[in-house]
């Protein structure tokens, strides 16, 4: 049970993405992103399918061809017929202006447009292919996500910016003024959108960059000189432990301060890896900052000296796997299970305490104890398991739980 105080969101305005509520008290919204080709129908439907039902609630397709752009629509049909109602964004990019022109179905498949002010256009071109784009939208009523990222900033606007600031008594860091300048180019792009007609409660802003305190002072920032609803995200976060890490750390902080409304966590998957590891991730942030439950949590214990046996190790691995694997099917059939805590447990110490604070939990032998399991159900000591079958009658112990505790004939 999560007894903290509870994280008061920072008001902005409500930007409906398809069926999804983005932003206005709704809850923190994760998305993920395709890396198929995009013209690949069958791959892309596929991975989106199963991105969903890992509980991605947006999904981003790359749409940098004709070809990407007219087999949008298809993917949204095959989606469909699978069930799979889960929002698709454009991610457009140098040549997006000339694709919402020649396949306007795309666009009407899509739940949102994301536009990179940065590469939009240069020069003259600029105002007018940034038109284009969001006069497609306003036509086809979708929202639109207003992207900026720092390595891709506009270079006029950073020019122009480091050269006034050279100018200045005392001038800033070369960082600050970088900084300065991705929040520049959002407002500065929204403000231009509103004024081709695009409503505020269709436009989300972000502001990306791959160093953790230097996303925090930007968003900080833009979440006081705006009321956007806001995509958070550490851009190019990395592989592995680090790009977990850092992305944790960046938005944790921002979340606990009430900032961001929908997050992204952009991992670079392991050579072979599922891309729902990024949402795995994202989903574990807010449960842990007790922002939104996705999925029982299993609590266990890292093991020391009293734990020479991996029983508990592979018994917490198991059931955690197994509650993962069910949600799809749970969501719907068991609602609120998603709140559950379990306990596996490794040793006496803490094992019995721990056990009882979970909705079920186990305590197994640590070396040299007797060889026995207490299982506690709702804090009460309800059975003791022994022999080569622990871990299985364990599992029946939480699956009959979650049947009498969340089945909606109770």
């Amino acid at each position: 049970m999560n007894t903290s105080s509870p994280v008061v969101r920072r008001p902005t305005r409500r930007v409906m993405v398809g069926t999804v509520a983005v932003g206005g008290g709704a809850p923190v919204v994760v998305q993920s992103m395709t890396n198929t080709d995009t013209a690949d129908v069958a791959g892309t439907v596929e991975q989106v399918f199963a991105l969903w039902r890992a509980g991605s609630e947006l999904v981003r397709l790359t749409v940098n061809t004709e070809e990407a752009a007219r087999a949008v629509p298809v993917i949204r049909e095959k989606l469909d017929a699978l069930g799979c109602p889960v929002p698709l964004i454009g991610d457009f990019h140098f040549n997006g202006h000339r694709l919402v022109k020649a396949v306007p179905d795309c666009v009407a498949a899509l739940g949102k447009l994301r536009i990179n002010p940065g590469n939009v256009g240069r020069g003259a071109k600029k105002d007018e292919q940034f038109a284009t784009l969001i006069e497609a939208a306003v036509q086809h009523g979708k929202a639109v996500r207003i992207g900026v990222n720092w390595g891709s900033l506009d270079q006029e606007l950073l020019a122009r910016m480091m050269d006034e600031n050279g100018r200045q008594p005392q001038p800033l860091e070369p960082d600050q003024v970088m900084r300065h300048a991705l929040i520049t180019s959002a407002l500065d792009s929204a403000r231009r959108a509103e004024e081709l007609g695009l409503a505020a409660e269709r436009i989300i802003l972000s502001c990306k960059l791959s160093g953790v305190q230097d996303l925090i002072k930007v968003y900080r920032d833009l979440a006081a000189r705006s009321d956007y609803a806001l995509h958070l995200g550490l851009t190019e976060a990395g592989m592995g432990s680090k790009g977990i890490v850092a992305s944790t750390a960046a938005l944790a902080i921002l979340l606990q301060e009430g900032i961001g409304d929908t997050i992204r966590v952009s991992l670079t998957p392991q050579p072979g890896e599922s891309r729902t590891t990024e949402v795995q991730v994202a989903q574990e942030i807010l449960q842990c900052l007790g922002l939104r439950a996705f999925t029982p949590l299993v609590t266990a214990c890292p093991g020391c000296g009293r734990t020479t046996s991996t029983v508990f190790q592979e018994l917490a691995q198991r059931i955690q796997d197994w509650l993962r694997a069910q949600m799809p099917v749970w969501r719907d059939q068991y609602p609120g299970v998603e709140s559950m805590n379990v306990a596996v447990m490794g040793c006496v110490v803490n094992g019995p305490g721990e056990s009882k604070h979970a909705n079920v939990g186990i305590s197994l032998p640590g070396s040299n104890e007797t060889p026995v399991a207490p299982v506690y159900v709702d804090g009460e000591k309800t059975v003791t398991l022994k022999g080569e079958r622990i871990a299985e009658e364990f599992q029946a112990i939480v699956d009959d739980y979650v049947q009498r505790t969340y089945g909606r004939s109770r």
